[in-house]
């Protein structure tokens, strides 16, 4: 199972596109909403529902954890402690974690980047603790994606795919979804 997180205040389109293609996919996704209420507005006022709630959930089966941007939705990301606890387990387990615009400060304000290279929303690679900023789109370094902004929620979903299930698996929801054809 891949986990989407939701916060106050989260960037719309980078959890709705990598949750579609993901679906796309045939992965199976769950999003989980870090407070106390299933339903989640976004950074720009857009209600989503979540699946279920942090406290309720059992992370045992985690293929992926991924980490929207969105201000304040990043923040609020940061601040959950139970949150900092399973990523820091994820990357223990060698669990792919990713984070995209905002969200990878939140990765590096708990140490998870060190030696890493990473990419974010410009202006918060101060945040991006002991990792090697990079202005790259999308950035993998092992087992983490990061990418830099709403604009890539496109080629972050793909190289999640491509990362859990294969080139072939990523090529065929871009050309579903007739990619390329711009």
């Amino acid at each position: 199972m891949v986990y989407i997180f939701l916060a106050e205040g989260f960037e719309a389109i980078e959890v709705v596109t990598p949750l579609d293609m993901l679906i796309r996919a045939g992965i199976e996704v769950s999003t989980i909403a870090i407070g106390y209420e299933y339903l989640v507005k976004s950074s720009q006022g857009i209600p989503v529902q979540a699946d279920d709630l942090f406290e309720n959930t059992d992370f045992s089966d985690a293929e992926m954890l991924i980490l929207p941007g969105g201000m304040p939705g990043a923040s609020n990301l940061g601040k959950h402690k139970g949150l900092e606890a399973l990523l820091r387990e994820a990357m223990e387990k060698k669990i792919p974690v990713a984070a995209i615009c905002a969200a990878p400060a939140v990765l590096g304000k708990h140490g998870l980047l060190q030696g890493r290279r990473a990419t974010c929303y410009p202006g918060f690679e101060d945040m991006l603790k002991g990792a090697v900023c990079t202005e790259s789109f999308v950035e993998k370094d092992g087992n983490v994606i990061t990418a830099c902004g709403p604009a890539a929620a496109v080629e972050f979903a793909k190289t999640i795919i491509r990362l859990l299930r294969g080139d072939e698996a990523a090529a065929s929801v871009c050309e579903d979804m007739m990619f390329g054809r711009a």
